[in-house]
């Protein structure tokens, strides 16, 4: 099932994002790519231990808390920390299945993560490609929604 969440953030909020994010120091993103998945996996991301990322992903979560539409489609017991990814020219992210399990970094209990979300911060006209393929058992959709 795919939904789609409006505007978690407002235009003002998303502006303040991408230039606390651009400061940031970007590492590559296999660092948690399975085995599988880190064959196809050509970008950057911050750091789970970045002080940025854990605040800005503390505050995704609360929005998705927040959220009825999210809550109820979700029914999440624990949500793993977001991952902040970045995509320059020729970069991107072939196919793959994400970790089904993931170990939280500092926490003993790991996670199922078998329902993933994507959080666009920046507005599909500012940048080419970029698009989210999405394949599964109807075919290959491709996703590329406003920012927020």
């Amino acid at each position: 099932m795919l939904i789609e969440i409006d505007r978690l953030f407002s235009a003002a909020e998303l502006d303040d994002l991408r230039q606390q994010l651009l400061a940031q120091p970007w590492i590559d993103g296999k660092a948690t790519a399975g085995v599988q998945s880190a064959q196809a996996k050509r970008n950057r991301q911050l750091d789970e231990d970045n002080p940025l990322a854990r605040q800005l992903g503390g505050l995704i979560l609360q929005r998705l808390s927040d959220n009825p539409l999210f809550m109820s489609a979700a029914l999440p017991k624990r949500i793993y920390p977001p991952l902040f990814n970045r995509y320059g020219s020729g970069e991107g992210f072939g196919f793959h299945v994400d970790n089904a399990i993931r170990g939280i970094k500092g926490v003993r209990e790991r996670v199922r993560t078998d329902l993933s979300a994507t959080l666009f911060l920046a507005e599909p006209d500012s940048y080419d490609g970029g698009e989210l393929v999405i394949r599964d058992t109807f075919g290959e959709r491709s996703v590329k929604l406003p920012a927020g």
